[in-house]
């Protein structure tokens, strides 16, 4: 019994140090990848596509709602996932690595260029021809599968290349909804749109008043959800202002939570192997209580959603959205196979050179610094796992293209461009990283 408990043991702790890992995330982005690809290429292809335009609908009353459930996936479960992102974006402009000036221009640079030479190629390799309006594809680096992958790596990776990395995509991000909101929304409904708005004045008011409980966030979140779905800008946008809302100061200061910690003790004269005394309930009761309060309310929904998010958001995401027909790209005569290219291309090489281009401008015009104990040639090698676009570019191709033929040839390309950027991205670091333990 004893072998079994300790073998039982030691399976649990391995599986809680992979939800930890950085790769984890990845790794399960890729595993859901695939098995998306081969249940829509499969003889079962037909049971794939009748999951996914499957109808699910709410009732309270007189009040009905009801999508797809590739709907649910991509306006409901992408509006949390812009919502941890847009808690990223918080935190790292008020307290991380894009809190000043110096901190935050080389990696915004690398996001602009890694932003504006995709969609520029993207352009040019079109050639105006159907589906140039695809430019928006490239633009974004999907933090989750870049990170995973330079974390393969190991202790080799500097820690200063990390973090460019996370900030890089952080903006990256921003960009990539601001994109969203003034290209690729139409049939706009302002009256909605001022209802959201509205709501959103409220809860910033909420902020500054001090109010740090998360319900009201989320009550009135879910209603600036429903009229930005109402308006006709992609909801998930919706994600992203309410994240802004959210305090991020901490109700409790670090020094009144410390005395806290000194005055709590549980008498051992009232404890048995099985109990404790009621008194010493309410203390751990009020621990718990200030050990949530010394966490500001954006660093604690981003760390209890962080793995909602990597674990099962995401991973849904990939099986609903990558399940493309790889025989589609060429349909009813049209060969849209151009896209495909352009897609791929742009992820690889406009991601690459305009992020290590535009920053090496910077540093040249002396408004940026190469960050300590990095060289170019290492900023080469994370430029290209900037080619990663994935779940942001295949999120954007959902809000391109309304012809399947055209969707398809666009996941197509998301997907070569982003294997080949991450092969060659691992492999080139692989070789020019140090061996040893930088971090």
């Amino acid at each position: 019994m004893n072998i079994e408990s300790k073998k039982t043991g030691r399976i649990r702790a391995r599986f809680h140090q992979f939800l930890e890992a950085d790769a984890s995330g990845g790794v399960l982005l890729i595993i859901c990848t695939f098995a998306a690809l081969l249940w829509a290429n499969s003889p079962f292809q037909d049971a794939y596509e009748h999951l996914l335009h499957s109808e699910i609908a709410i009732h309270i009353g007189s009040f009905h709602f009801e999508m797809h459930l590739l709907h649910w996936v991509n306006d409901v479960l992408m509006a949390i996932f812009f919502f941890v992102v847009g808690l990223e974006i918080k935190r790292e402009i008020i307290a991380g690595e894009l809190s000043s000036f110096k901190k935050a221009v080389f990696p915004a640079l690398g996001a602009v260029g890694g932003m504006l030479f995709p969609a520029v190629l993207f352009v040019l390799l079109a050639g105006g021809r159907a589906g140039s309006q695809g430019w928006g594809i490239p633009m974004a680096t999907d933090i989750a599968f870049s990170l995973g992958i330079l974390s393969l790596l190991g202790k080799r990776v500097p820690l200063p290349l990390k973090v460019f990395l996370v900030a890089l995509a952080i903006v990256d991000d921003l960009g990539a909804i601001v994109v969203i909101a003034l290209f690729y929304t139409s049939n706009l409904a302002v009256g909605y749109l001022y209802y959201a708005l509205a709501i959103l004045a409220v809860m910033f008011v909420l902020n500054r008043k001090g109010v740090y409980k998360i319900y009201p966030y989320v009550i009135l979140g879910i209603v600036v959800w429903y009229f930005f779905y109402l308006s006709g800008i992609h909801a998930t946008i919706a994600g992203v202002l309410v994240a802004f809302t959210i305090p991020i100061r901490r109700e409790l200061d670090e020094k009144v939570f410390n005395k806290t910690l000194t005055k709590i003790s549980i008498d051992p004269s009232l404890a048995t192997p099985y109990t404790i005394s009621d008194s010493d309930i309410h203390k751990i009761d009020h621990l718990r209580k200030n050990a949530k309060r010394v966490l500001s309310p954006v660093q604690y929904l981003e760390h209890k959603l962080h793995k909602l998010v990597n674990f099962f958001i995401m991973p849904v995401f990939a099986i609903a959205n990558a399940g493309v027909h790889l025989s589609s790209g060429n349909t009813g005569g049209e060969d849209y196979s151009y896209i495909s290219m352009c897609v791929g291309l742009s992820l690889l090489l406009g991601k690459t050179l305009g992020i290590v281009g535009i920053a090496w401008i910077g540093v040249k015009l002396k408004i940026a610094e190469l960050p300590s104990g990095i060289k170019w040639k290492q900023m080469f090698g994370v430029a290209m796992l900037g080619g990663l676009g994935f779940t942001m570019s295949l999120f954007i191709s959902n809000l391109a293209y309304m012809d399947v033929a055209m969707l398809s040839a666009a996941k197509i390309g998301v997907l070569i461009g982003s294997t080949i950027a991450g092969v060659l991205g691992y492999c080139y670091l692989k070789i020019t990283l140090p061996e040893g333990k930088c971090a």
